[in-house]
């Protein structure tokens, strides 16, 4: 009997995920624990283990389909068994990649080369289909889509290559198509352009900009690097973590999740989210119980899960429950931005670039120190400006007198 193998479920909170690259082909032999394909989150990459032993039956998706967690992948049983009853609804089936699947007659050449482009040119075409068009000089234009939702997937490449559909006609030396190029999102940025919108729309957000006198982490963390070992790797970014995870439980509104427009759950732990920049885009992974956590315990976990979310082999639960988030722009030289809300928190702190500035001191003389920009935003509907900057206040004199908050 043909058994199923299934979208795995890569987290509590993954939904769905969408498949980068099949590793096997139908008709080729499998056998438990096989890696079948490569699959891929909004927040890393994994690899799909065959759950079943025989041949590769039917491929229900194709790379670049978005497929719904615990859903029928593909089938796998004996040669020649059928699988019909296994493949999911809105999916077809993959041929080997040297059989094409029996069809009507073929349309005569010039009936094919006169479907209109408009029909097909905009269609989704997956990776091997586009690859194989390539490859054999035909123009997708002329495809009908048989994929899921009319995509064009391998079989309706090579229906034209027997219909003898001829390539597109090359552009002109002057055309618009090779002046820009046009790349769908991947499913990461697919997600952040989709949250990042909904943060926007779905809530009152205000940013204010502050600045404190990094003189005190400046000079500890030379005293860090200069002790070597774990305390040489502590970044004043990781110094500006530890105060705010001192600082937000003492202002309940901001460590904070809005569950909707009239109710607000306050937190007495502190899951500090970091924002991350990785090759795949940003990513948040979170330090739970950063208030309990030392300054040298949140430097090394902060460097791990940053590690972890670069390679893509950081499981979806690590960047889920964030109470509050920190992005660091600092190394970017930025100044001062505003970050965006990770919903449904209620604030988010940018940390900016250090910068000299210049004040007078109290004898009238003009003394130049180091200030570090904070900026600071706010869901209005959670919190309003007063709290907000009580609490920007308290996490700058904390930065300010360092030393004495270790100390605490």
């Amino acid at each position: 009997m043909a058994n199923a193998v299934l979208m795995p479920k890569a987290g509590i909170t993954v939904e769905s995920c969408i498949i980068g690259k099949w590793l096997k082909q139908v008709g080729d032999p499998v056998k438990m624990g096989d890696i079948l394909f490569e699959y891929e989150t909004d927040k890393a990459v994994f690899e799909c283990e065959s759950t079943a032993e025989g041949e590769l039956l039917e491929i229900f998706f194709q790379d670049g389909d978005e497929v719904p967690c615990l859903v029928n992948v593909c089938a796998v049983g004996a040669k020649g068994e059928d699988c019909s009853t296994l493949r999911p609804e809105g999916s077809a089936p993959a041929a080997a990649p040297e059989a094409v699947p029996a069809a009507a007659p073929a349309a005569p050449v010039a009936a094919a080369a006169a479907t209109p482009a408009s029909a097909s040119a905009d269609a989704a075409i997956s990776p091997r289909a586009r690859k194989l068009a390539e490859s054999a000089g035909v123009d997708t234009a002329c495809a009908a889509g048989t994929g899921p939702n009319g995509r064009v997937i391998e079989r309706d490449v090579r229906r034209l290559m027997e219909q003898g559909v001829p390539a597109a006609a090359p552009a002109a030396a002057v055309s618009p198509a090779a002046e820009y190029e046009d790349v769908t999102f991947s499913g990461i940025r697919k997600v952040i352009s989709k949250s990042m919108m909904a943060s926007l729309q779905g809530s009152a957000q205000l940013t204010h900009h502050f600045s404190f006198d990094a003189s005190i982490i400046r000079d500890y963390r030379a005293q860090m690097k200069a002790a070597g070992g774990d305390y040489a790797g502590v970044t004043l970014g990781d110094m500006v973590l530890f105060a705010v995870s001192r600082t937000l439980l003492n202002h309940p509104d901001m460590n904070a999740h809005m569950l909707d427009a009239n109710t607000i759950r306050r937190f007495n732990v502190v899951h500090l989210g970091v924002a991350v920049d990785t090759p795949r885009g940003l990513l948040v992974p979170v330090i739970r119980n950063a208030d309990t956590k030392s300054l040298v315990q949140i430097s090394k976990e902060v460097k791990e899960l940053a590690a972890q979310a670069a390679s893509g082999s950081i499981s979806p639960d690590k960047m889920s429950g964030a109470t509050f988030t920190v992005s660091n722009l600092g190394s970017f030289d930025v100044e001062m931005f505003t970050p965006i809300l990770n919903p449904p928190q209620t604030g988010i702190i940018g940390v900016c670039k250090m910068t000299d500035r210049v004040r007078r001191t109290k004898d009238g003389g003009i003394d130049v120190y180091p200030a570090m920009g904070l900026s600071l935003t706010y869901d209005h509907r959670a919190v309003d400006g007063a709290p907000a900057s009580r609490f920007m206040q308290e996490v700058c004199r904390k930065l300010e007198q360092f030393t004495a908050l270790l100390a605490d």
